[in-house]
C-alpha cells in the first residue's frame, strides 16, 4: 500500500502545496480521501487524469471537498465522455450541497460523474480496502477514517479536536495523517481543531508506526507545530505533511 501527500494545507491552498487529497494505492486501484480546492491540478503529477477509482470525503468544508467540482469537468466533458461514475463516499447531503457549489443547474448533475454513498461509521469496502469510518469532533458532520490492506493501514484524522474516536480509529496503524491546525496554546477551542501537541499525544495512545502533521495553516510557522509535536509524548518519527511526499507501507 502505497501513500501519496497530494495537498495538506489547512483551510486554503498554500505556496506549496493544495488543500487536503491524500491518494492511497494497492492492486492498481486508486483511492483519495479528500479532494480540497487545488489537489486536482497537483493530482496529475501522480496518476492519470482519469484514473481515480473511489473517492472518501471527510466532511464538505471546501478545502476538504471543492475540487470535485472541477473533476465532475474532467469526467463529464472530456474527449473520451461519458466516464464510468467514480463511487464518493461522503456526509449527508454532498450532491446537493456541491451541485449548488458548481452553480450550474442547467448542466449536466454531479450525479452524471460521480455515485454519492452516505457515509455512517462501520467498515466497507472500497476496491481492495476495508475502510472504518468514525465521527469526530468537528462543527459539522464529519468522519476520521482507517484504509487497510494486506496487513498495513494508514489512518486520516480528518478535521477534528481532542477524539477518542481517533485514538481507536488509528490503535496499531502504520501511519497516522493527523491535523494540526493550531499553535498549541492555554485554552484552545474543543471539537475544532488540534494543535501539534494533541496531535502527538493522539499517536501516541494509538500506538502508531510515523505521525504526519498535515492539515497545516499558511499563515503559521511549521517549525512551531513541530516543536509543539515534540513535547507530545510521542516517541516514533514525526513529519511536517509535504506536497509529493510518498509512504510505501509495503
Amino acid at each position: 500500500m502505497k501513500v501519496t501527500i497530494v495537498g495538506c494545507s489547512g483551510s486554503f491552498p498554500g505556496p506549496d502545496s493544495p488543500s487536503s487529497c491524500y491518494l492511497v494505492e494497492a492492486e492498481g486501484f486508486r483511492l483519495l480521501l479528500d479532494f480540497g480546492h487545488g489537489a486536482l491540478g497537483a493530482l496529475q503529477r501522480h496518476i492519470g487524469l482519469y484514473d481515480v477509482d473511489a473517492i472518501c470525503l471527510t466532511h464538505l468544508h471546501a478545502d476538504h471537498c471543492l475540487d470535485l467540482c472541477a473533476y465532475h469537468v474532467v469526467r463529464t466533458y472530456g474527449p473520451d465522455a461519458p466516464y464510468a461514475r467514480v463511487p464518493v463516499h461522503a456526509p449527508a447531503d454532498a450532491a446537493r450541497r456541491l451541485s449548488a457549489a458548481y452553480g450550474m443547474p442547467e448542466e449536466p448533475s454531479l450525479d452524471t460523474a460521480f455515485d454519492f454513498v452516505r457515509l455512517a461509521p462501520g467498515n466497507f469496502e472500497v476496491g481492495p480496502f476495508t475502510v472504518t469510518a468514525g465521527q469526530v469532533n468537528h462543527p459539522v458532520e464529519a468522519y476520521g477514517f482507517r484504509v487497510a490492506h494486506g496487513g498495513r493501514s494508514v489512518t486520516y484524522s480528518g478535521d477534528t479536536g481532542e477524539c477518542s474516536e481517533l485514538v481507536k480509529l488509528a490503535a496499531g496503524a502504520d501511519l497516522l495523517l493527523c491535523e494540526s491546525s493550531f499553535l498549541d496554546k492555554p485554552d484552545l477551542p474543543t471539537d475544532l481543531h488540534m494543535s501539534g501537541r494533541q496531535a502527538a499525544e493522539h499517536a501516541a495512545k494509538a500506538g502508531v508506526g510515523r505521525l504526519v502533521l498535515t492539515h497545516l495553516v499558511p499563515w503559521h510557522d511549521q517549525t512551531k507545530i513541530m516543536d509543539d509535536a515534540c513535547r507530545g509524548g510521542f516517541d516514533g518519527p514525526i513529519d511536517l505533511a509535504r506536497s509529493g511526499a510518498v509512504y510505501d507501507l509495503a
